[in-house]
């Protein structure tokens, strides 16, 4: 499989000013495989070093920082020779190592020639729970499940890939067909690569369901294994009350939908934890429409989001047969799927923050809205072809120099206040030329 990121690791690997890498990410969205690659394919060798199922990694770091001990402890590990320029270290699960994490701050340091790679899936659990984090001395990347753009490429070729990515959004019309029928089964693989992976295989709809819900498994056994057991029940209930929270109008989080009469001081180490784990995003609302966006944060109203909307399908028990071969699939999940899976596109492919707006004042509420530079960018997202979007055209009526766009299942075209952009191609709204 190829992975966006990739382009990034190797951009690392040539950057003269480079820090040691942490690659951060939930558990099973292909962190481990892909710094094996990058390794395999970029270097001349590539140590792989695992602190979760090696007690003798874990040992080399309790011996104090010195990088030329740490080196050469590696290398009589691994039987291998450490060249400068020519291998990568990969430490896998570093969470399970906390002097290791905070050995990066040494090499960093002391010996920036070498090439070193770690991961890890609970790494914000590690450093929220007091594990000293080299903070300014490392490199810093995530990694998501995959783009309906990855999956493209893997299911369709390069050629729709690049069509999809780089082409004049006009030009997508003519394959819009073949576009919405794979988005369509994507809504059911999700991005995990393990299924998508089985997908490629040929394997059934009903294998992939049940590697979906193995994966859902092993979250829970991460719950139960690293989670206070003060809050582990409130996490559960946060974890379940997703699907409902984001089927409701209204999508905001409220706490009194997951136990009656809920306030905020009850969950808010549990949302915490999720967040920290990777399985849940939250998108903040701001108060008032202005950049920078962040400036307007408020924090006590958002919504949260799960990492994958495949996982979500498996975890819903959403029915196959609607997601795979019903025509109106995209309307029926409107209240879930379409804004679950619009808000993973974004999430790939902006660093600028996500955020949603509502007025207290009026009725006008947008799903999205993010930054590009010094304009803002409204997004309403549509499930169907049902193109009113009363609420974009309010704001952009008190924002005229913002960039509205409406996503939908209508093809791409430019109005004079707005842009459609079909919900195939979401990836592309943040680096829309006005």
């Amino acid at each position: 499989m190829k992975r966006d990121l990739y382009r990034k690791l190797v951009a690392w690997k040539d950057d003269p000013y480079r820090k040691p890498l942490v690659l951060k990410g939930a558990r099973q969205v292909g962190k481990t495989w892909l710094l094996r690659e990058f390794g395999r394919r970029e270097f001349d060798n590539c140590i792989i070093l695992n602190c979760d199922k090696d007690e003798r990694v874990r040992e080399l770091f309790d011996h104090g920082f010195r990088t030329e001990r740490i080196l050469s402890d590696i290398q009589i590990l691994s039987g291998q020779t450490v060249v400068p320029g020519r291998t990568l270290i990969f430490i896998d699960e570093i969470g399970d190592a906390p002097k290791a994490l905070a050995s990066l701050k040494y090499f960093c340091e002391d010996a920036p020639e070498y090439h070193i790679a770690v991961a890890g899936s609970l790494l914000g659990l590690a450093i929220h729970q007091g594990v000293s984090f080299p903070v300014g001395k490392v490199d810093e990347m995530t990694l998501y499940p995959m783009s309906f753009a990855e999956f493209i490429r893997e299911k369709q070729g390069e050629e729709l890939y690049r069509r999809l990515t780089e082409s004049d959004l006009t030009d997508l019309s003519s394959l819009s067909l073949l576009l919405t029928e794979s988005l369509r089964e994507y809504y059911f693989t999700g991005g995990m690569p393990e299924v998508v992976q089985g997908s490629l295989d040929g394997r059934d709809a009903i294998d992939l369901r049940n590697m979906q819900k193995r994966i859902l498994a092993d979250y829970m056994l991460d719950i139960s294994k690293h989670a206070d057991t003060r809050i582990l029940g409130r996490i559960h209930q946060v974890w379940n009350s997703i699907p409902q929270q984001l089927a409701k109008s209204n999508k905001k989080f409220v706490y009194g939908d997951i136990q009656k009469g809920a306030r905020a001081k009850d969950f808010e180490l549990a949302i915490e934890w999720l967040i920290d784990a990777g399985i849940v995003y939250r998108v903040p609302r701001v108060r008032k429409a202005g950049i920078p966006l962040k400036y307007y944060e408020d924090f006590s109203a958002f919504k949260l989001f799960t990492v994958d909307h495949g996982l979500m399908g498996a975890q819903t028990d959403a029915p196959i047969s609607e997601i795979l071969l019903r025509k109106n699939v995209f309307e029926e999940y409107r209240g879930t799927f379409t804004e679950q899976y619009v808000f993973e596109q974004l999430r790939c492919c902006t660093d600028t923050g996500i955020y949603y707006f509502d007025s207290e004042n009026s009725k006008l509420e947008l799903d999205f809205l993010i930054q590009r530079d010094n304009v803002l960018v409204p997004i309403e997202v549509k499930a169907e072809e049902n193109l009113r979007a009363k609420s974009l055209r309010q704001f952009y009526s008190n924002h005229e120099d913002s960039r509205p766009v409406r996503l939908s299942m209508s093809d791409y075209r430019r109005e004079s206040w707005m842009t459609n952009v079909p919900l195939y191609a979401a990836c592309r709204v943040p680096a829309l030329k006005d």
